[in-house]
């Protein structure tokens, strides 16, 4: 037993010791010019705990918050807030299992004196190396397929935002414009440079939810207001997992710790990202919800029914600058991924990089142009990949991580002190992957792509102005 501690002890040792010799050499790198240093490290070049919790929390609700108040019409208020405290807390688990088997893997990897200085770890070589090729191939699959259809979902989102603004062009032509304006995230080499980004996109998200609540207080309860939900299953279900979609945003939980200067202490950074997303969705959706009730039915964009302001529309404004961040957060492990496929990984001029990376928005361009059904689009993304993605496979990879004994005492990291025993852990994971698999993926992908399907057949693929309201000329036909 006390060679099996102190061989522990060595390993999270030797950890700590390259993370710091990590940051140490960034600094000895930049301090050439200390001016220079000084606003570079303040606006582009982060790694501190903050900068993760801002991450997490940016990242975890851009768009989703604008159709929370739809889902709450769906299936109710009541059931609304309960699933958004649920899924949060639930992907705060999940997203704690990521950081545990990350700091596995890389103790695993530092004990064999593997380097990473000019590679960023991301989720499928965790479970490679973990648990092998199979695992490899099914998280790269469900992980890469999810954050482009997240990427899609950002661009779809600015074309229905900015339409509130400026009507003259139709949705359409809106996803063109964006979609070239996200391209320059290309030039964004990782997340240690989203500093800036992750801080003001959190501030922009803060202001807007702020607005939605305070508007729809305002404005009042519409006039003839119901609130008939949750009147279908369909429905319901639907609503529930555009939550599990909220809630889900920890897929690029890998990227961000390769991107701290001490991985090990993100544990709770996920979690106390969420308690604020839960300041921020909460009191919106359940105002929003009172003023307008069943009238979000048909409004997916809880934009469409308040009234046009200038305070409105400095909130479109400011989530369309978020949306663009939140797109370079989603395609970023996709550009490293193609990077690699590449042999271009650790080429460090950022110009041949981003020339590179090109190719991976053409196919997120096109597919926002296809589906632009913004609010189905995300329960379908919710319940089909954001399930497996960042609910099932992570509790399943720590069950067959530590399924030996032997594992288990040597783990880099024990169980956490709210579930002291290996037993309560592997119960959680059990219970969060029967949970999700039958009501996520079961009922949800059922309810999500009856709703998807309706969709497609109102509106058709291609849909040139998904939910905009007819022109005078067509009304009057």
């Amino acid at each position: 037993m006390p060679g099996e501690k102190q061989a522990e002890e060595a390993i999270v040792e030797s950890f700590n010791e390259s993370t710091e010799n990590e940051e140490k050499e960034v600094e000895l790198e930049e301090k050439g010019d200390h001016s220079i240093f000084s606003v570079k490290s303040l606006l582009w070049h982060g790694g501190s705990v903050y900068d993760a919790w801002f991450s997490c929390a940016s990242n975890q609700v851009a768009q989703v918050l604008l159709t929370l108040p739809y889902s709450f019409s769906q299936m109710g208020m009541l059931s609304g807030i309960i699933l958004q405290i649920f899924y949060g807390v639930l992907g705060s688990w999940t997203a704690y299992v990521i950081s545990v088997l990350y700091i596995e893997y890389r103790s695993r990897k530092e004990k064999e004196n593997v380097s990473f200085k000019n590679h960023v770890i991301q989720w499928f070589e965790v479970l490679d190396g973990l648990l092998g090729p199979y695992w490899n191939a099914i998280g790269l699959a469900f992980n890469c397929t999810f954050l482009l259809f997240g990427s899609v979902i950002q661009l779809i989102a600015c074309a229905s935002n900015i339409y509130y603004i400026n009507d003259k062009l139709d949705k359409r032509t809106w996803t063109y414009i964006f979609g070239a304006c996200c391209a320059t995230t290309v030039f964004i080499p990782s997340f240690h440079n989203y500093r800036i980004w992750s801080f003001l996109g959190l501030a922009m998200t803060t202001y807007t939810a702020w607005y939605l609540t305070i508007a729809s207080l305002v404005h009042g309860q519409a006039e003839g207001v119901t609130y008939q939900g949750p009147t279908k299953l369909v429905l319901y279900f639907t609503g529930a997992t555009n939550i599990l979609y909220t809630f889900g945003g920890h897929a690029v939980t890998v990227e961000i710790m390769h991107a701290m200067w001490k991985p090990q202490k993100f544990k709770s950074i996920y979690l106390l990202a969420t308690l604020y997303v839960f300041t921020l969705t909460i009191p919106s959706a359940t105002s929003v919800y009172w003023a307008f009730g069943d009238q979000l039915l048909d409004h997916s964009n809880a934009f469409s029914l308040l009234p046009h302001s200038a305070w409105r529309d400095a909130a479109v404004i400011l989530m369309l600058i978020h949306q663009f961040i939140t797109f370079g957060f989603a395609c970023t492990p996709l550009y490293f991924v193609w990077e690699k496929v590449v042999g271009m990984h650790d080429t460090k001029s950022i110009c041949l990089r981003a020339v590179c990376r090109l190719p991976v928005v053409i196919p997120i361009w096109f597919l926002a142009i296809i589906f632009p059904f913004f609010g189905p689009i995300n329960s379908a993304v919710g319940s089909l990949l954001v399930s497996f993605t960042v609910y099932i496979i992570p509790a399943l990879a720590h069950m067959f991580t530590y399924k030996s004994a032997s594992a288990r005492k040597n783990a880099a990291e024990k169980p956490p002190f709210f579930l002291p025993s290996w037993t309560a852990v592997y119960a959680l994971n059990t219970f969060t992957v029967i949970w999700v698999l039958v009501i996520g993926f079961g009922l949800g992908g059922w309810a999500s792509m009856a709703n998807f399907i309706k969709q497609v057949d109102t509106f058709g693929l291609f849909a040139k102005c998904y939910q905009c309201p007819p022109s005078p000329s067509s009304v009057h036909h």
